[in-house]
């Protein structure tokens, strides 16, 4: 398995497969070839259908500039390989002179076609499943964390520490930001109001919720208006573990380097998922993005709490079993709804599967493994409408659905 760096990536939202990916393989087309004059870029799949409502053709030409570059969609022609592909043509003197094929494969990561990863990527990491892993662990007498530092070096902490201030600076930017989302939807910002407006009579549980929601909610608006998040372990995904180690850290006081442990132990959760599985939204729904990151919340908390290995394990099993089949279906492609609010939600649920974990845990007969599995295999299953194309669930009967693409991408005005 690949580092930790390679899941946690300090960028700009709202999309890691939709910007980050096309960002990433159009610097990457420009750095083989200086001397192009222009760029010609067709999208496929879930980048065609969703594209501007994400703003990759916006990323894309801004990437490309000052070189002009045309994008167009193509929402029809299937994507055996993998349903983010895109073709970029590389023009000189109006004449084709390159043409690459490239997959945007989630969390900003790309795989040019009949090619090897863009960066030789190590594995740093010689297990790849939870039990090699945890047996490991149980015969060095290391916790998670340990075993990543074992694997990485402890220089990863400086980097999980960096990962850190910059998820809590979301957070505080998302909170003290008001006004309505870009896009066609004009979604209005709602996490300073939750964290504002207490209870009359709010109990310790009311305002834990109405907390940890309001920062999942601010991470989130601050990811969909384009700012600066933290993967975890995707965009569409990155407010639900700084939200419940920011609640920890404020009310139990848990220090940074608890905190970037915790990290290192979700992470470790998450690179499982991404190795075995998937954290592509695109390619097996909601599920393997909010899904992936409720059980690296509940890892992470685990970890604070300094839970045993089974404890951990039946905490991720738990986060992940419980949105199985979760669909990916944005409202006009916009990262807002239900997106934004699909943190929040996991973010409680990583909670309640941490509060179990504490009592059931020895009772427990699905393995993290198995979960994972059954989460790839549940994704493929799903109909294509269902897995970030726009096309199925409230995408398809909320009103604003029945807009042509032309229509989207004249009245979208994604912008900072």
């Amino acid at each position: 398995m690949h580092s930790l760096k390679e899941l946690y990536k300090i960028g700009r939202g709202p999309s890691s497969s939709h910007t980050m990916g096309p960002e990433r393989a159009v610097k990457e087309i420009l750095r083989r070839h200086p001397n192009a004059e222009e760029l010609s870029v067709t999208l496929y799949g879930s980048l065609a259908l969703t594209g501007v409502g994400h703003g990759t053709d916006r990323v894309i030409r801004e990437t490309c500039a000052p070189l002009p570059c045309r994008v167009a969609f193509n929402e029809t022609e299937p994507c055996p390989v993998h349903p983010n592909t895109m073709d970029v043509s590389v023009l000189q003197a109006s004449a084709k002179i390159a043409n690459y094929r490239v997959y945007s494969v989630g969390g900003g990561a790309i795989r040019f076609h009949g090619e090897d990863a863009v960066e030789a990527i190590p594995n740093v990491y010689p297990l790849s499943s939870f039990t090699e892993i945890a047996d490991y662990c149980k015969a060095h007498n290391l916790r998670l964390w340990e075993y990543v530092a074992l694997c990485e070096g402890d220089e990863i902490f400086d980097y999980l520490l960096k990962c850190w201030e910059q998820m809590k600076q979301t957070v505080n930017e998302g909170l003290s930001t008001s006004g309505v989302l870009p896009g066609i939807l004009k979604t209005q910002r709602r996490a300073q109001m939750l964290y504002n407006q207490k209870h009359i009579d709010e109990s310790a549980q009311t305002r834990e919720s109405r907390l940890v929601c309001s920062y999942a909610f601010a991470t989130g608006e601050q990811n969909a208006a384009g700012g600066t998040i933290v993967t975890a372990p995707t965009c569409g995904a990155c407010g639900v573990v700084p939200s419940v180690l920011k609640y920890m850290q404020e009310s139990r006081g848990f220090s940074d380097l608890q905190i970037a442990r915790a990290l290192a132990t979700g992470g470790l959760i998450g690179n499982i998922i991404k190795t075995n599985a998937s954290i592509s939204g695109a390619e097996c729904g909601c599920q393997a993005e909010i899904g992936s990151a409720c059980s690296m919340a509940s890892a992470a908390l685990a970890e604070l709490f300094e839970m045993g290995l089974g404890q951990i394990e039946y905490a991720a099993e738990v986060a992940m079993e419980h949105h199985l089949g979760l669909t990916c279906d944005p409202i006009a492609g916009l990262v807002q709804i239900p997106c934004i609010e699909r943190n929040a939600v996991a973010a409680m649920r990583a909670i309640n599967a941490l509060s179990l974990a504490n009592f059931l845990a020895s009772s427990r007969k699905i393995s993290f493994d198995l979960i994972v599995k059954t989460m790839y295999n549940t994704g493929k299953d799903l109909l294509s409408g269902y897995r970030e194309t726009s096309a199925g669930g409230l995408a398809k009967f909320y009103p604003i659905s029945g807009l042509s693409l032309t229509e989207k991408q004249e009245t979208s005005t994604f912008s900072e």
